[in-house]
């Protein structure tokens, strides 16, 4: 049997709507792509989607060949599962309810969130069990294949998910009934700034990825592939293209060499050149381009 190949995308502008965020992504030559279904910086608990998005949506995914299972939808900022505030807490669940109602309509892969930040006093577990909690509400609501994936934090003050030890904790802590639909992924920039030294070898990074796997029962679901502007666990979550960071173009050949990397999404939440596109334009970002040639190269070279 022939190994699964990469499978690389961005988070285009979607100026337009999703379907043109697909048809960016394809546009720059991706075979992946994120998006975000509703505005990122309110909780979108009552938003649902009309049909005719839905519609414009699988047609560009029928047009350009992106599977739908290479589809990853981002939730919005604002959540936070992790908190011990009962009625953020509520909020944060209603709208990863809605979420996975939007996203299963769509028919895509996964929603992946941020756990949030929970006071450290109150331990691990505690925040973790939130999560969890949250996260079931959610699946157990909105039956389908979708999974909810937990994407690891940059460690910033009491956000939780920062290490393998919170990932693991959240993904134990839900129904069993449940647990198949539920994930975790990795981003690059993340894992770095909150001080997993993924640049210093090739073994140093095997490494981290197998801890994470220990502790989650699986391998990740997906990858966010980002440099990183802040250095090695200043908990600074702020990316830039390839290269041009912290972490270098080296340790991206080493991730894409490890056999985790294949048959997943991997995303890039890097700069876009142009951002001010119009509605129809389908161009794919000159950045995300320049950047599918690196991890292309990086790739041949692995």
């Amino acid at each position: 049997m022939a190994k699964a190949g990469h499978v690389i995308g961005t988070h285009p502008v979607d100026n337009g709507g999703i379907d043109m965020a697909v048809r960016r992504s394809a546009g720059a030559g991706m075979s992946a792509v994120q998006i975000f279904t509703t505005i990122p910086k309110f909780y979108g608990d009552k938003s649902t989607i009309r049909g005719e998005r839905v519609e414009r949506f699988k047609k560009a995914l029928a047009d350009t060949g992106m599977k739908p299972e290479h589809i990853i939808v981002h939730g919005v900022y604002v959540l936070n599962a992790a908190t011990e505030d009962a009625e953020k807490w509520g909020r944060t669940t209603a709208a990863l309810t809605k979420e996975m109602e939007r996203s299963t309509t769509l028919g895509v892969g996964g929603v992946c969130f941020h756990p949030g930040a929970t006071p450290r006093p109150d331990g691990p577990e505690a925040g973790a069990e939130r999560v969890a909690r949250a996260m079931a509400h959610a699946l157990a609501a909105v039956p389908g294949s979708t999974k909810l994936l937990v994407e690891n934090s940059a460690g910033a003050g009491t956000t939780f998910g920062k290490d393998v030890r919170e990932v693991g904790l959240i993904l134990a802590a839900l129904p069993k009934e449940l647990r198949k639909r539920a994930g975790y992924g990795l981003d690059t920039c993340h894992m770095f700034v909150s001080g997993y030294d993924i640049k210093s070898s090739q073994d140093a990074l095997t490494r981290v990825l197998d801890e994470f796997e220990e502790a989650a029962g699986e391998a990740p679901s997906f990858f966010h592939l980002n440099d990183s502007i802040g250095a090695l666990g200043s908990n600074k979550d702020r990316h830039c293209l390839i290269g041009d960071g912290e972490i270098g173009e080296e340790p991206f050949g080493w991730l894409l060499a490890d056999p985790r990397s294949r048959g997943i999404p991997l995303l890039l939440e890097t700069p876009q050149q142009n951002v001010d596109v119009a509605d129809d334009d389908p161009a794919g970002d000159p950045y995300d381009a320049r950047m599918l040639a690196v991890l292309r190269r990086l790739g041949a070279e692995a």
